[in-house]
């Protein structure tokens, strides 16, 4: 039994798919397989059942996945121990971005730290907040750029880099662009365009509506600011957004606050309360970047 064995049983564990398990861990998926074959032979019982679409983990393989983490987990902290003491940092970090963000602090983070810690892979990846915030949890990404409509996620540390309140972004000849004040109730007589559920600001807006019973037609979405604004400049729809966000586009679309929104919308970093020191001098770089920074967010 080998480590990289190990390695590819969690990544084909966690993505369900021998295809972009092998995307991760930057070999073939006939390699993958081939792997993961001897390790079931070793260990005498079949880890997958591969008879459906998605790959499921039979009884044997979920009694064999937190033990595989374990093992990767002590591996690398036994490399992480030796680079303290040499005063040497290596091993590999993984970093998240909520997709559609605006992120050129972290990337100035990112940089910094590659130019201190070059022994250090880095590894990037866009999703919607939710799921940056599982894998944070479970360990397979070590820091994530989220958007957030609750703080920090129980369970994790965590910076908040934006807390902004929600507008309605509409062009100025639209009705709303007259209006000295804009509540939820008023989007129910226009189509809007938002992000797409698991992102910070459709968590705030969803929750508002909910809780003011209010029902308005989410007619279109997209993952980047910049393509809603471009929706609602053209007159399809008025465009939810945060204050910055708006703010990037206010030679085309006129932004008036939801009044009863009260909640923020958050742009938040987060990581796991145990982390190694690679980790460590990347949160030190990322608040550094971030210092009185507010970037876009989703």
């Amino acid at each position: 039994m080998e480590l990289r064995q190990l390695e590819y049983f969690v990544a084909v564990a966690e993505e369900r798919n021998f295809t972009r398990a092998a995307e991760r861990v930057h070999i073939s998926q006939s390699g993958v397989s081939a792997q993961i074959r001897q390790l079931e032979r070793e260990l005498g019982a079949e880890l997958f059942d591969r008879s459906g679409r998605t790959v499921r983990l039979t009884v044997a393989g979920k009694a064999a996945l937190e033990h595989a983490r374990a093992v990767l987990a002590a591996a690398t902290a036994v490399g992480q121990a030796v680079g303290e003491v040499t005063d040497l940092i290596r091993g590999r970090l993984t970093v998240g971005m909520v997709t559609g963000c605006t992120i050129t602090p972290l990337f100035d983070a990112l940089a910094a730290f590659h130019r201190a810690h070059p022994g250090v892979e880095i590894s990037l990846l866009e999703s919607d907040s939710d799921r940056l915030v599982e894998r944070v949890r479970e360990g397979t990404t070590d820091l994530a750029l989220i958007g957030t409509a609750a703080g920090i996620p129980e369970g994790l540390e965590g910076l908040t880099i934006v807390s902004e309140r929600l507008v309605a972004a509409v062009p100025p000849a639209h009705p709303l662009a007259g209006r000295d004040r804009v509540v939820l109730r008023d989007l129910e007589d226009h189509p809007v365009v938002c992000m797409p559920a698991g992102t910070g600001i459709r968590t705030v807006f969803d929750q508002a509506c909910a809780a003011r019973d209010v029902r308005p037609a989410v007619a279109l979405e997209a993952s980047a600011a910049d393509a809603i604004a471009d929706l609602a400049a053209r007159g399809l729809a008025v465009a939810v957004l945060s204050e910055s966000l708006a703010e990037r586009h206010r030679d085309r679309l006129v932004a008036r606050t939801i009044d009863d929104v009260e909640t923020p919308a958050l742009l938040a970093l987060v990581w796991r309360a145990a982390y190694g020191p690679a980790a460590r001098e990347l949160v030190a770089h990322c608040r550094r970047a971030f210092s009185g920074v507010a970037p876009a967010h989703g």
